[in-house]
């Protein structure tokens, strides 16, 4: 008899618990719709684990490797179509692990190490096989700059994540004895605030965001102070205006505004490259505009730590100021 589990709630709910609140365009566009309904229908009619699912995305990345080897362009599209599918099914393990609540920390780590080696693999077998049809040298080298630039990526979005953790965990401790001894109201980042509320307007009503986060913190007629916002993009937002009106836009769709992250550089090398029969063409346009994306990114954490460091002062003020 077929097993088909009754507490498995509609589509739109399990869109709610697996899908995140912001995500790459490729992933919201051309997989999440694909992916969202598979996992819902895996989960109510068989025992299948997240950890078999990213099996599958692997074994399905060296099936794609293989048909990159061969070079033709047929078996070009064929492995950009399979690479598309293991993609894919890289997506549905964690959305399953969420919805049926099997995720792990042993999970999370195969399906980082498979994420890698699949890369690796991938670009090593399809700039061999282009190489083997041309005999141009260049492929060698794109397989280097396809490797090294995948992990620039981690390696530089783990240290911005650190130094981000690092930077709040250290102005949550100068507040912390602030709050208690003054009964002040919760911290809020902005960017959390703005995040979870794409259509605050931060440069008509910038309390507007505060007031949503402490909404829920009211309760009947009793009165609770706000809490108090720090924003660490201040500079960034002030030297470019136009960006959180654009953020906001795209959040509401589940767009981050990185547009073109190490989700984005895979499709433009593995399947735009190979479907169009211009793998040198798709991985240098890609290559160069994930880099663009990159040092975007830390001019913004250049600008966030000046922000931090005129916060930290800013408390120290505070703290003389009340001493006198």
């Amino acid at each position: 008899m077929r097993l088909i589990r009754r507490d498995i709630p509609d589509l739109a709910e399990v869109r709610r618990i697996t899908e995140k609140k912001r995500d790459a365009w490729w992933t919201v566009l051309l997989v999440d719709p694909v992916a969202t309904p598979l996992v819902r229908q895996l989960a109510m009619r068989t025992r299948i684990t997240p950890n078999q699912i990213t099996w599958g995305a692997f074994l399905l990345g060296l099936v794609s490797a293989a048909c990159f080897a061969l070079g033709d362009w047929r078996w070009l599209v064929a492995g950009a179509v399979v690479y598309h599918v293991s993609f894919i099914f890289d997506c549905m393990d964690g959305k399953l692990a969420r919805l049926t609540g099997q995720g792990s920390v042993f999970g999370a780590w195969l399906d980082f190490v498979f994420d890698r080696i699949r890369v690796a693999v991938c670009a090593v077998a399809l700039m061999a096989g282009q190489y083997q049809r041309s005999g141009e040298t260049l492929y060698i080298w794109l397989a280097l700059a396809v490797v090294g630039l995948d992990t620039l990526r981690y390696i530089n979005s783990l240290e911005i994540f650190k130094i981000r953790h690092s930077m709040r965990k250290q102005i949550k401790s100068r507040l912390r004895e602030a709050r208690r001894a003054e009964n002040q109201a919760e911290l809020a980042f902005m960017e959390d605030l703005l995040r979870d509320n794409p259509e605050a307007d931060i440069e008509q009503d910038m309390g507007k965001a505060g007031a949503a986060a402490g909404a829920e913190a009211a309760e009947g007629t009793t009165t609770v102070p706000s809490p108090q916002v720090i924003d660490l993009q201040r500079e960034f937002r002030h030297r470019f205006p136009t960006y959180l009106r654009v953020r906001s836009l795209l959040l509401r769709h589940r767009i981050r505004p990185h547009l073109v992250s190490g989700i984005e550089f895979q499709m433009g090398a593995f399947i735009i490259g190979p479907l169009l029969d211009s793998v040198v063409e798709a991985t240098v346009v890609s290559g160069a505009l994930l880099l663009v994306f990159e040092l975007a990114i830390i001019y913004k954490l250049l600008l966030s730590t000046r922000d931090f460091t005129r916060t930290i002062n800013s408390f120290e003020r505070d703290a003389v100021a009340k001493a006198a």
